[in-house]
């Protein structure tokens, strides 16, 4: 008779690209059966047939905004693969305009994906996990949650909003064995950050990041996994900001390395 435990069941939301796809890869490498979540039916259905593992993938087109669709999902889910272990809500969308300009359906329709959305899914498939004994929940916001910036009214304020009530949810369901962290990434390279960050927007967040970079979707799926696996078993209600120091810089970072430059180029033997 086997000893092996059973494959852990992952479900991520916004899982046809980006940091969802990366996501889902890690939960695949690591063992486990995953289930992608997505609105875009058709990238959807292209990454499931990359990815190429029917036994432990399931593609189900969903938007997350809508009650009825979630269920579906959970019952989708359940169906094929009896439970659900950890759940990432990882869907979102951006739109980027100044406060003045936005208007109350744009500012609805990020509402109804980055808050709405994340609400449904932790309600229902954390009814799930509560009722097989736990599990792990990991809410992706932004560093546009943790700090002002232009043009974000609505998507900061979803972030911000998320962050919250990440940590209403460890309160509750950590009682029931559940447990709920956020991230909070900084620029990563995605498709939807070659969308909407300008060459401006990128330089400017290379002068304010100490590590001078944009993240990797990897190097998020690897916070992500870990805060969903056995050894984060203690880590609960807690925002982890994956942003490269961005959150921690004031002012003054070009200039220092300005003046390191500068130094550097006055050394004996340094070339101009």
């Amino acid at each position: 008779m086997s000893t092996t435990s059973p494959a852990r069941i992952a479900v991520v939301t916004g899982g046809a690209r980006g940091i969802g796809r990366a996501v889902g890869e890690w939960f695949l490498r690591h063992g486990c059966k995953v289930a992608l979540l997505d609105c875009d039916s058709a990238t959807l259905d292209r990454t499931i047939s990359e990815i190429a593992r029917p036994g432990d993938l399931l593609g189900i087109h969903c938007d997350v905004s809508d009650p009825a669709q979630v269920d579906r999902a959970v019952a989708a889910v359940v169906a094929k693969f009896g439970r659900v272990d950890a759940l990432v809500n990882n869907a979102g969308v951006a739109i980027f305009k100044p406060v003045l300009e936005t208007s109350f359906k744009e500012w609805r329709t990020v509402m109804a994906t980055n808050l709405d959305g994340a609400f449904l899914c932790t309600q229902a498939f954390g009814a799930v996990m509560a009722g097989n004994g736990g599990g792990a929940i990991v809410n992706v916001a932004s560093i546009s949650g943790l700090r002002a910036s232009t043009l974000r009214v609505a998507y900061g304020t979803s972030k911000a909003a998320l962050i919250h009530m990440t940590k209403q949810h460890a309160v509750e369901l950590g009682d029931a064995g559940v447990r709920v962290n956020v991230i909070a990434p900084g620029p990563v390279e995605t498709e939807m950050a070659k969308l909407v960050h300008s060459v401006a927007i990128r330089s400017d967040y290379y002068d304010a990041i100490p590590l001078n970079r944009y993240g990797t979707t990897e190097e998020m799926a690897n916070v992500i996994g870990f805060l969903c696996s056995p050894e984060a078993s203690f880590i609960n209600g807690q925002v982890v900001a994956v942003d490269g120091g961005f959150d921690a810089a004031g002012v003054g970072l070009p200039t220092l390395r300005r003046r390191k430059a500068e130094a550097g180029a006055e050394l004996p033997g340094a070339k101009a």
